[in-house]
């Protein structure tokens, strides 16, 4: 995103708030001790819920979270870690990557120490984050991630492993793994750019600093490799405040809430980034958070099995299957079958184009009102807010049930996802709103265009409607 752009979005700030935040900046960059050690706790703290429960007996009857490793380590990771992470983006931007996030750091750290080459151009391609994203959701979901430490050792495992041997080939302390193949780097991307938090780049201050008062100062190590003249956007920043102060032109500062959106052009948009919006965080993501709940996958499973046994195929209903490869527990009696693995696959796979299809669809039409080619890919990122929520009602719903087995019930649970979704709704729609004014369109085709727009919203919220309220 360039800087000109993002400053005709940006409100000022009173100059004691700036000048605050300004300071906290320079306070991380100069306390870097303070978020390596949080790095090394999170690190070790990782570890033992990654590994230990592997060797545990899986939970009996009666467990407690609070009682049994293998139910914290649930609870941890999928309880609060991932819903509240996603959260933060919209809040903080991606501090989670830059100060805590254990892959990125045992990436950076390998790469101080690794070949050091150069990332080929086929590690470069933008579609990466939506390939992987949607390979580990689906996965995750026929080997039961959510509920077995095996699954949850090889998926979280497995990728911290990867990003440790990216780290030993590509970079020289650089975070090759987060900027390019990272399965969560696009979600965590689009959903920073929500945050009222980001790190300010003033090209003019940078130019008088590099001509003028320190020509050679030097470099900064920025781990996710960015222009540092132009890092305004927080897509690709992980916050960690190394840049702060650097050459009397980077600060930390404040913007309205959406303002990076608001201030999108066609430049700063990327196709791969919207379909991993419209496909994938909220497409994929409502299929595999919703798939166990839905009644209309037990119709589909049965009918499909009905018709298998009365045509004598039953090679599908086979469950002699290795855990790693479809979710096989039986001493829980939770078994897959091929017929099971294929269903939630399909139900996945049509929750997706379904859903995805449908904003495309009206975003298109909206573009099409609005007479900017290509002005869907924009006017898409205002349904950021509503994805992140949904996003985050949907893990939650894991926390509540963890926390109902322990007797802990939530109050006003209906009424709290209601307020949330509703939230979610109105920033979208009011992100169209801002994002359809910027088109120079007549005012009929703008009213008609944010209608569209609007039809397009209601794809992000029904399918939670059903799920809390209906199924």
């Amino acid at each position: 995103m360039n800087a000109t752009s993002f400053a005709v979005a940006s409100p000022s700030l009173s100059s004691s708030e700036s000048s605050r935040l300004a300071k906290l900046g320079e306070w991380l960059k100069s306390h870097r001790n303070v978020i390596l050690a949080a790095q090394w706790a999170v690190l070790l703290v990782y570890l033992v819920l990654v590994v230990v429960p592997v060797f545990l007996p899986l939970p009996q009857q009666g467990a407690t979270i609070l009682g049994n490793l293998t139910l914290f380590a649930q609870f941890a990771f999928w309880g609060i870690w991932w819903p509240f992470v996603m959260l933060s983006m919209m809040f903080v931007g991606r501090v989670w990557c830059g100060w805590l996030c254990p892959e990125g750091f045992l990436s950076e750290q390998a790469s101080r120490i690794g070949l050091g080459r150069t990332p080929p151009r086929w590690i470069r391609w933008t579609g990466w984050p939506f390939f992987t994203f949607i390979c580990i959701t689906v996965y995750g979901q026929l080997v039961s991630v959510y509920e077995y430490p095996e699954a949850s050792f090889l998926i979280l495992g497995g990728s911290t492993a990867v990003a440790v041997v990216v780290g030993l080939i590509w970079g020289k302390g650089k975070r090759v793994w987060c900027r390019y193949l990272c399965p969560a780097n696009g979600i965590f991307g689009l959903l920073s750019r929500m945050a009222p938090l980001h790190f300010r780049a003033d090209t003019v201050a940078w130019k008088r600093c590099k001509t003028e008062t320190a020509p050679h100062a030097e470099p900064v190590n920025c781990a996710p490799m960015l222009n540092l003249r132009l890092a305004n956007s927080n897509i690709r920043c992980h916050m960690c405040a190394r840049c702060s102060g650097y050459r009397n032109a980077i600060t930390l500062a404040g913007r309205a809430p959406g303002s990076e959106i608001v201030a999108l052009t066609g430049r700063d948009t990327n196709p791969w980034e919207v379909r991993l919006l419209l496909f994938g965080l909220i497409g994929v993501a409502n299929g595999a958070l919703q798939w166990s709940a839905s009644p209309w996958l037990v119709k589909a499973k049965l009918a499909a099995a009905e018709w298998l046994m009365a045509h004598e195929i039953f090679a599908p209903l086979s469950d002699d299957i290795p855990w790693w490869l479809l979710t096989h527990y039986p001493e829980m009696n939770d078994v897959f079958t091929w017929l099971d693995g294929a269903i939630i696959i399909g139900y996945i796979g049509a929750t997706s184009i379904v859903v995805g299809g449908w904003m495309w669809l009206w975003l298109r039409v909206a573009a099409a009102l609005l007479r900017v080619r290509g002005d869907h890919l924009r006017l898409a990122h205002g349904l950021v807010p509503l994805a992140g929520i949904g996003v985050f009602l949907g893990l939650s719903a894991l926390s509540v049930t963890l926390l109902a087995g322990d007797g802990v019930r939530v109050p006003a649970l209906p009424w709290l996802r209601g307020g949330l979704l509703g939230t979610g709704a109105i920033a979208a729609l009011w992100l169209g709103r801002k994002l359809v004014a910027r088109a120079p369109a007549p005012r009929a085709h703008r009213f008609a265009a944010w209608l569209a727009y609007a039809v397009a919203t209601s794809a992000g919220v029904v399918p939670w409607v059903f799920m809390f309220y209906l199924w």
